[in-house]
């Protein structure tokens, strides 16, 4: 699943009032002539960097055919170009001290590199030529097409959790491609052919379809100049097409049945949120705080420890480009009831439209929440992953210095108006997975007789 926030979650506590990160004044921001926007972050604590290539493709850029390319992407970028062979780029970058990985989601994939400064443009090298060069040998797709398929059935087909989702996800998008699954329909994945893969790639993989993001030890002026001599000359391409779809306002609650041969019944509800950009995310990841983080939170004291209705009760929010979705996942004790769950999931989710949450919730959520935050920005790599995401999704980096005022600025008064918005029966999803009953005659699994 996709982490609460992309700069979440990540290692040193802010001084209490400290209200604006420090460091505004010392990020460097371009575009080069081709598009390619670099944005450079000196830190100097220790001597290595970290560089996140954001490149803006996600499932919300697919349709039915091609969905899960985007994610195919993340693996053939490690495949080989026209200048090397499959592999050498992880070669080399191991014998400079450097490691890399990526990840891909509804919006975007992202490459990360780790790496001492003086490995730094070996590292502009590599990224450059796989940008530019990469290669399509067909035994090679082929190969990483098996792969990809083995992913999907680890991920969703023989997981509860990952099949429940992706239906209910399927059911609470009508019209935005933020229905497709980001790891691709079965079908999809087995009949992409190389011109796909060609027409997707020079669409999408363009320097100025690119972000490329570096916290560390360097020097801005010497980062840009390498960017141009590297990134410079790959030429720009025709922009994407803009998603332009809405998802209309969902009008009634929806609902999904997944029989599974499961010991652990699974209750999932998703409800249509907000964007990255939207002011109002703070305030929404507040409200999912009260509600599941931590042993205090309102849905564990009354599902888990109180009612013992669930084993576990969680939440995430996707924050994209577009309205993404707030989920809440329930976990109940084996042969648990899933009506009665839910009964209670609503109840508890009505309080807070009704009578908002307390102040001592509040302040809670809000130490919880600038806690991670704080901890993310204590490393190269934290800082380079919330300056992109900021930079790409969440309305530009210069906000992110800003967070902590934003937080800071959330009332009792903005959550509940939130909850009663979003968190309304009308614009939820809800899916149950258990095991379906036993045939009508049939013996129990434990009978003796034959």
């Amino acid at each position: 699943m996709i982490p609460r926030m992309l700069l979440l979650g990540l290692a040193l506590v802010a001084p209490a009032g400290f209200a604006q990160v420090p460091g505004a004044n010392e990020v460097r921001a371009t575009t080069l002539a081709n598009g390619m926007q670099i944005i450079v972050w000196p830190d100097r604590d220790i001597p290595n960097v970290a560089l996140y290539n954001w490149v803006h493709v996600g499932s919300r850029n697919e349709a039915p055919g091609i969905t899960g390319l985007a994610h195919f992407f993340e693996h053939m970028m490690f495949n080989g170009t026209s200048k090397r062979a499959p592999g050498e780029f992880d070669q080399v970058l191991e014998a400079n001290g450097a490691r890399n990985n990526a990840f891909t989601s509804d919006d975007v994939t992202v490459y990360q590199d780790w790496f001492p400064r003086s490995a730094l443009e070996t590292v502009f090298e590599l990224e450059a030529d796989r940008l530019k060069n990469l290669a399509f040998d067909p035994k090679v797709v082929e190969s990483e097409r098996d792969v990809v398929y083995s992913e999907r059935r680890l991920r969703v087909d023989d997981s509860h959790q990952g099949r429940l989702q992706e239906q209910v996800q399927a059911t609470a998008f009508l019209a935005h491609p933020y229905g497709i699954p980001t790891i691709g329909w079965p079908s999809d994945i087995q009949s992409w052919t190389i011109d796909d893969l060609k027409r997707f790639f020079s669409t999408y993989y363009a320097p100025n379809n690119c972000t490329l993001v570096l916290v560390g030890d360097v020097d801005p002026d010497n980062v840009i100049a390498l960017a141009r001599k590297h990134f410079e000359p790959i030429p720009k391409q025709e922009p994407p097409r803009p998603v332009k779809t809405v998802e209309p306002e969902q009008l009634g609650e929806r609902r999904v049945s997944v029989n599974a041969d499961a010991q652990t019944p699974l209750v999932q509800l998703a409800y249509h949120g907000l964007a990255g950009a939207d002011p109002r995310r703070p305030a929404l990841d507040l409200l999912t705080r009260v509600l599941t983080d931590g042993d205090a939170s309102r849905l564990h004291r009354a599902l888990v420890e109180e009612q013992k209705l669930a084993i576990s009760a969680d939440s995430y929010f996707s924050a994209g480009f577009d309205p993404g979705l707030v989920w809440f996942f329930l976990a109940l004790p084996a042969e648990g009831d899933a009506k009665q769950a839910e009964a209670e999931f609503t109840r508890q989710i009505e309080r807070v439209i009704k009578e908002g949450v307390t102040k001592d919730e509040l302040a809670r959520a809000r130490s919880q929440a600038l806690a991670d935050f704080w901890r993310g920005l204590a490393t190269i790599d934290g800082k380079a992953q919330a300056l992109g995401s900021f930079a790409v999704l969440q309305g530009g980096h210069q906000k992110l210095f800003d967070e902590p005022r934003a937080y800071e600025s959330v009332t009792q008064q903005d959550i509940q108006k939130l909850a009663a918005e979003l968190l309304r029966s009308t614009n939820r999803t809800v899916g149950v997975l258990r095991s379906p009953p036993p045939p009508e005659g049939s013996l129990p699994k434990t009978g003796g007789a034959k």
